[in-house]
């Protein structure tokens, strides 16, 4: 792609220092990131089927976006994949994720957007 038709598709995504607002919000969003495989897929379709999750599949990665709270039950997506989900697979499977993520059980994981939530499982 030339430098022109690049310049003409995309705003300039850097902005100076002075040009950046910084706003006191806190969101409680929570979310993994995962590159495209089966495991992701079925991780998805399943999370694709809960209220308040938005799943937003890319050429080579999968992003799961949740407010307050992400359930992933190992089992659940056992069934769906058809074998055997465990918590280290799934945690392999997540290259990054943002949130606070508590590994309840050997079945569940939650990933919390609210601290004051996650704070009662530590």
């Amino acid at each position: 792609m030339s430098d022109v038709s690049r310049g003409e598709a995309h705003d300039n995504i850097f902005k100076s220092m002075n040009d950046l607002e910084f706003k006191q919000t806190i969101s409680h969003q929570c979310g993994v990131t995962m590159n495209e495989s089966v495991e992701a897929r079925a991780i998805s379709e399943f999370m694709a089927t809960k209220p308040d999750v938005t799943v937003t599949n890319m050429p080579a990665m999968i992003r799961i976006d949740g407010v307050g709270k992400l359930i992933f039950k190992m089992d659940e997506i056992s069934d769906i994949l058809g074998r055997e989900m465990n918590a280290e697979t799934f945690e392999v499977n997540t290259s990054t994720h943002y949130g606070r993520m508590v590994r309840i059980d050997d079945n569940t994981v939650i990933l919390f957007g609210d601290m004051d939530e996650m704070m009662e499982y530590i």
